[in-house]
């Protein structure tokens, strides 16, 4: 993306008010002037419907209903809009004079005549505009400078489905969709507390998608709720197609490969950790919420750890952070041995490597860094692949391809035993984001084995750890409860205790009370690495459970 697309929020904010709003076309008195405006702000699109319509009975007044066809719901524009203001309206004109008429007649039609829950009076330009492209219907009245705006919005989307990630044997099968509206009311059922909180805001100068934020009152800190609002309000982006734009805006270090923001599709998750202080973006258009901040055990953790009994989710916890540790140190591990530590490999089964590499005329790290590369060319294929047949071409391609190049002579069969389970290894990882950055900090691991051997591994190590320990989550350290170590936090990270031990002792308030210095959050954000959060900019108002002022 161009960096100079990127303007300041009060740039963008003016912008926008230019093209919209006193540079553009007013709403006049007279209604076909306005109807006209409007067709060519819109450029005479073809979805945009317009229903002229007669109001009253002796003194008739021109009205028309706008919407655009693939927004809006039809059914509630024809029967509770467009319907009401046909069989509703007659005689609402009969006991206006000619002087009342322009001014009573749009209260008497918001407060008497129309059927549909929702609908307010609009006066500026810009907010017709941006209510009639989010599917909302504008009525207009003959001789009325302002317009009703009513809540229409709907047309086709997903139902609700299984989720396509982070699948479970055990639990809530529902997912979240592409509606900011069906996802928040996936989450009010499973939390039905007034301590819910829900604010809204819109982002990207062009896109203007709606942002959620959720968070439960008394639970999460206030510190962390007002961080999350500065960063987004600090936002200035022509578009938000995915909440992917949000997380790498708002991350507090952008040059890291470890996720520092949690992402899910499940609501049950969701949930779980607004219950425990943590805040909740929902992005329009996209499944995908954000929840933050994220610590590192926190992408090892499954949905169905808590639905299984706690000792089953304990093995599986282990089986996971073990298949983490041999998808960065497999390769490396042998390569190292193989390479430069042959004293450590049995007698017996250092002879029969040995016969196997006599033809192989490549070194153990050109041999690992061909199978990596062909495993990531695979596994790429199978996702980007038709799902029927992506599956099947990735097994059956991995198969040919491994018994072809070792019967060639190219690959000795261990290396095909070790990037196979290094592979297998990476799926066991629930969080898929964190898979990743294991399988880009492996090839690291693998040159440094190539290298140096043992000790360039154990460098590698210091190095990882260093990394992973500077990082922070809203000013959260990424690596707590291990380091700072917190003995009460261990309850919930590799082990995973029965639900009875984990309730806390004391309430919230008074665990937050009494937190170090270093576990409070900070603005702890690298504005100097992540340039598109621009600094010096006040913090736009935003009224609790409902819209801000821009």
């Amino acid at each position: 993306m161009n960096s100079k697309r990127y303007l300041t929020r009060n740039g963008a904010k003016d912008a926008r008010e230019q093209r919209l709003g006193s540079g553009g076309p007013k709403l006049s008195e007279n209604l076909g002037q306005s109807i006209e405006n409007i067709m060519t702000e819109l450029g005479n699109s073809p979805d945009l419907k317009v229903r002229q319509i007669q109001i009253g009975g002796v003194h008739p007044v021109q009205a028309a209903a706008v919407h655009l066809s693939g927004l809006a719901d039809t059914v509630a524009v024809n029967e509770f809009v467009v319907g009401s203001l046909l069989d509703n309206t007659a005689g609402l004109t009969d006991s206006m004079d000619e002087t009342d008429r322009g001014v009573d007649l749009p209260a008497r039609i918001l407060s008497s005549a129309l059927e549909i829950g929702e609908a307010d009076f609009k006066e500026e330009w810009n907010e017709i505009m941006l209510a009639v492209l989010s599917g909302d219907t504008a009525i207009l009245v003959e001789g009325y400078t302002s317009a009703i705006v009513c809540e229409t919005r709907g047309g086709e989307q997903r139902s609700v489905t299984e989720p396509s990630s982070q699948l479970v044997v055990r639990g809530p099968k529902d997912g979240f969709v592409e509606s900011v509206g069906t996802n928040i009311a996936l989450i009010r059922r499973r939390i039905k507390s007034p301590k819910l909180r829900l604010e809204y805001m819109k982002i990207g100068s062009e896109t203007q998608t709606h942002v959620a934020i959720m968070y439960m009152k008394e639970i999460a800190g206030e510190d962390l709720v007002q961080e999350v609002r500065d960063r987004l309000h600090k936002i200035a982006i022509d578009e938000v197609l995915e909440s992917g734009f949000l997380e790498e805006l708002i991350q507090d270090k952008t040059f890291t490969p470890f996720p520092t923001i949690y992402n899910t599709e499940r609501p049950d998750v969701a949930a779980g950790n607004l219950l425990e202080g943590r805040v909740v973006v929902i992005v329009d258009g996209t499944p995908f919420v954000l929840i933050l901040p994220a610590v590192f055990t926190q992408f090892f953790q499954s949905a169905e750890d808590y639905s299984q009994r706690f000792d089953i989710a304990i093995l599986m916890r282990i089986v996971r952070y073990m298949s983490f540790v041999v998808l960065l140190l497999g390769p490396s591990i042998y390569i190292a041995l193989t390479t430069y530590h042959y004293e450590m490999i049995p007698t017996t089964l250092l002879i029969n490597l040995l016969a196997q590499r006599e033809n192989v005329p490549f070194p153990a790290f050109v041999e690992a860094m061909l199978m990596e590369s062909a495993f990531e060319i695979l596994r790429e294929a199978g996702v980007r692949m038709p799902r029927v047949i992506g599956q099947t071409v990735s097994v059956v391609g991995a198969l040919i391809l491994g018994s072809a190049v070792v019967e060639a002579g190219i690959i000795t069969p261990i290396m095909v035993i070790v990037i196979a389970l290094t592979g297998i290894a990476s799926f066991a990882i629930p969080a898929y984001n964190m898979a990743i950055a294991g399988r880009i900090i492996r090839f690291g691991f693998l040159l440094l084995a190539a290298m140096f051997g043992f000790y360039g591994i154990t460098l590698g190590l210091i190095v990882l750890v260093a990394h992973m320990n500077s990082l922070r989550s809203f000013g959260i350290p990424y690596l707590s409860p291990f380091v700072p170590l917190s003995i009460k936090g261990q309850k919930d990270t590799i082990l995973r205790l029965p639900l009875w031990l984990m309730r806390p002792s004391k309430s919230p308030q008074q665990m937050r009370a009494e937190l170090p210095d270093y576990m409070r959050v900070t603005t702890g954000h690298d504005s100097e690495l992540a340039p598109l959060i621009l600094k010096d900019n006040d913090a736009m108002p935003v009224d609790e459970g409902g819209r801000n002022e821009d």
